[in-house]
């Protein structure tokens, strides 16, 4: 059955997945790893959404959310965490259709393409979650989902949530049209834009494109949704204190940078002859976006890595992240066979790794010294959400009784 016990105030349980359109397979192994322990633990039927109060997902990151907490008709998630591989490696080089061309021609059609209009059409991605979310909403995730989206017409982030969706009709969206929209990466995909409406027949317009463009890794959206809610007093969030870093459980999952390997490509000597084009495209790299992305999702690192360890509460927060990739894996879009099954690989080496943390001097990921793998992380980690889920179940039997 789904989680239903409500929280007593000792303990909120967040996962977060940053975005990076195909590299989503690098969460997703992690994600797999993840449940696969729960269910040794708890059963066969576990699922990543009985243990966390909110899981948020910006971009391909919000649509690993919607896999994973949008219900079946058993009212069960329709996707495990083992799925969610196979799902991109089938239908990302859909998505991403591959163009065989090479050389100098290749970089010319390719900057004649984003000058004249979005890279894909975006027309398979929308027949893709139309298909396995034809009508679901947001008010009906199995858990609390919070995803990101920016809006350009308004100018300004327009965050998506189940608990608004129960609270307001003109923010229930269906999951499908918060998923395409989250995902709409400029350059890559067009906007997208819909319409909700509520029974007394007002109407609200959004004009959304990727969240990632406002929080590309979406922790900190997560954690303000939860202050956002404290003070209403709902029995899910009651007698919380985010003061208290020691009530909150945070598992952060990367999509991968380029950060360690791809260090002084870039100066302000060569960037100072850098126009449009440069600034968008340059030797395979797309500095704009990558500046765009990694930045934002590393200060969120830094801010939270800061406040846990100045609390005394470092192991209440896991940042999985790897800072190794290529230049061919660093892209949103390449989806050739070979590239996608790189990602798994690096998904799968990643839980072998040392826990680390963003060096604020240099920017790379350092393995701590003392710590263990990830992989031995998040073993401890499901040990405390599978205890947390059964504190909650006994609480309420005895509130029941």
């Amino acid at each position: 059955m789904a989680r239903s016990a409500s929280l007593s105030g000792k303990m909120v349980t967040v996962l977060s997945i940053d975005g990076g359109g195909v590299r989503g397979i690098i969460p997703g192994m992690v994600l797999a790893f993840l449940e696969s322990e729960l269910q040794e633990l708890d059963g066969p039927a576990s699922r990543i959404a009985d243990y966390f109060d909110i899981i948020a997902g910006t971009s391909t990151g919000g649509l690993v959310t919607a896999m994973i907490t949008a219900p079946d008709e058993k009212n069960r998630p329709k996707f495990a965490a083992c799925d969610i591989k196979e799902f991109y490696l089938e239908n990302c080089p859909k998505i991403f259709p591959q163009k065989n061309r090479c050389g100098m021609m290749s970089s010319i059609v390719r900057l004649l393409r984003t000058s004249m209009g979005p890279k894909y059409d975006g027309k398979k991605l929308r027949s893709l979650v139309d298909g396995f979310l034809p009508d679901t909403t947001l008010k009906e995730t199995l858990t609390n989902v919070v995803i990101p989206t920016f809006d350009i017409k308004h100018l300004q982030p327009v965050i998506f949530s189940t608990k608004d969706a129960k609270a307001n009709p003109l923010k229930n969206a269906r999951l499908a049209d918060v998923c395409i929209g989250t995902s709409a990466a400029p350059t890559f995909l067009p906007p997208y834009s819909f319409k909700t409406r509520d029974k007394n027949g007002e109407t609200r317009r959004f004009d959304l494109i990727d969240g990632g463009v406002a929080a590309n890794n979406p922790t900190l959206v997560a954690l303000s949704h939860i202050n956002k809610e404290i003070p209403l007093q709902n029995d899910e969030f009651k007698n919380i204190n985010l003061r208290e870093t020691d009530q909150i459980l945070v598992l952060s999952l990367g999509t991968g940078t380029g950060a360690a390997k791809h260090k002084g490509k870039h100066s302000a000597a060569k960037a100072a002859r850098w126009g449009l084009i440069n600034w968008n495209y340059n030797n395979g790299f797309t500095p704009l976006v990558d500046i765009f992305n990694d930045g934002i999702s590393d200060m969120v690192d830094i801010h939270l890595s800061t406040l846990f360890q100045c609390l005394d509460c470092k192991q209440n927060y896991l940042r999985i992240q790897d800072d190794t990739l290529t230049r061919n894996q660093l892209s949103l879009d390449k989806a050739t066979r070979k590239n996608l099954n790189e990602l798994v690989k690096i998904g799968e080496n990643l839980l072998q790794k040392r826990v680390s943390r963003v060096n604020l001097e240099t920017g790379k990921l350092e393995e701590i010294d003392g710590e263990c793998t990830n992989k031995d992380a998040l073993k401890c980690f499901t040990n405390r959400l599978s205890k947390e889920r059964k504190r909650r179940v006994e609480e309420k039997k005895r509130q029941n009784k």
